[in-house]
């Protein structure tokens, strides 16, 4: 049973060291391998700074991105429905997919530090776990009545 508890504690502390997470041209890595959104949501769930801030850069990237697609795909629509009636070219459609661009720029700028963001403060907290274990783990030999035993202090 010792040996049992044993490794599973050294296992869980190469773990937790092995847990540090990159953000490199738009993606996620860790340990070289690329994550999808919802592993990375996944690993965030023992930091709820850090998954909420990620949380909120996805939405941003959703809703800008929906927004621009609507801005483009209304555009090029009126484009082809000029080219090939006779009305005049340049309606309300065209307008208002060019405005829906303009506003999707404000709506995903950001979203790219706001997901750095949120992985700097995943690792920073990964750290001060570590540091704090560290700081703070106590094991002790107990002798009482009962017998002898270890007490581990976190």
């Amino acid at each position: 049973m010792k040996k049992l508890f044993l490794i599973l504690a050294i296992f869980g502390f190469s773990i937790s060291f092995a847990q540090k997470l990159e953000y490199t041209d738009g993606k996620i890595f860790q340990d070289g391998e690329q994550l999808s959104s919802f592993e990375t949501k996944n690993l965030m769930k023992t930091d709820l700074k850090a998954l909420r801030i990620f949380k909120k850069a996805k939405t941003k990237e959703s809703v800008g991105g929906f927004i621009l697609g609507l801005g483009i795909g209304g555009t090029v629509a009126d484009l082809v429905m000029g080219l090939t009636s006779d009305v005049k070219y340049p309606t309300a459609i065209t307008y208002a997919g060019v405005g829906l661009m303009a506003v999707s720029i404000p709506i995903l700028s950001g979203r790219k530090k706001m997901v750095q963001e949120s992985v700097d403060i995943y690792n920073a907290g990964l750290n001060e776990q570590n540091k704090t274990l560290g700081d703070n783990f106590e094991l002790n030999i107990v002798n009482n009545s009962n017998g002898v035993g270890l007490r581990i202090n976190f």
